[in-house]
């Protein structure tokens, strides 16, 4: 029996969060970042045991989305390809300097840092979505300069995501679209990232002695099946509102995290 140090109604309640952010890993990108702030907001954990418990979840869930997307076919092209392979190898390192720089960060700033990303995309996404969006940059990953911004943004993302303990699709997907990537692909994308990112930072925070197994694995179940689920949502919706509504969900939360 996996014995947790929280009540029964807290580890319900986690439980039910988990599933709401398995559909939305799959359906806007932002759901893992909710896994974090449940673990931050209502338990006493530190920070370094918030990110590294919320990686070890990441691990699978970024598996079963990356297998849902290529069954839908999203992952079959050449151009989903490539930007998949250079997003993911550059976030290795990313993600690696992310979570050792986490262990000199105080709780308090672990907050602000999470909260003012949040904000800072979402807004940006909303305010281009209400002008008319247009991509800030059109990314080409079959050429060298294509490839070198993805290289960039990869490595830029991991150090985010193992700072702060946020799955890969939260900053990957608003980003992604911002340069050029159509909705869903950019989930898609997202996913297979995702992959990478939580097992080199998972892999930090374990030897560091921060992932909390048991935890990991109550959470990581109702997760997986959210995933599944919002696959199938994100096949169902006009990609045009999932993009406002991915806007909408980081602005709304960052305030929050930031308190």
């Amino acid at each position: 029996m996996l014995e947790l140090p929280f009540s029964l109604s807290l580890v319900l309640l986690l439980v039910s969060i988990a599933f709401f952010s398995g559909v939305g890993i799959t359906t806007i990108g932002p759901g893992g970042i909710f896994v974090t702030i449940a673990l931050y907001s209502l338990t006493p954990l530190a920070s370094s045991q918030v990110a590294g418990t919320a990686h070890a979840t990441f691990v699978v869930t970024g598996l079963v989305g990356s297998a849902a997307y290529l069954y839908s076919g999203e992952m079959n092209t050449g151009k989903s390809r490539a930007i998949a392979i250079v997003l993911s190898t550059s976030s290795v390192a990313g993600a690696l300097v992310g979570a050792y720089v986490n262990t000199f960060v105080p709780r308090s700033v672990f907050g602000l840092l999470l909260g003012g990303i949040a904000m800072s995309v979402g807004g940006t996404i909303l305010y281009r979505e209400r002008r008319g969006f247009s991509p800030v940059y059109d990314v080409e990953p079959r050429t060298r300069s294509g490839r070198a911004v993805l290289a960039g943004l990869g490595f830029a993302l991991g150090v985010c995501s193992g700072l702060l303990g946020i799955g890969g699709p939260v900053l990957a997907v608003p980003t992604l679209v911002l340069v050029g990537v159509p909705m869903l692909l950019a989930v898609a994308v997202a996913q297979v990232q995702s992959i990478f990112i939580a097992i080199f930072a998972a892999s930090g925070y374990f030897l560091q002695g921060n992932v909390l197994v048991p935890l990991a694995v109550v959470i990581g179940t109702p997760l997986l099946l959210g995933v599944v689920v919002g696959w199938r949502v994100a096949h169902a919706v006009d990609p045009e509102r999932l993009k406002a509504a991915l806007g909408v969900v980081l602005l709304g939360v960052g305030p929050y995290l930031a308190l």
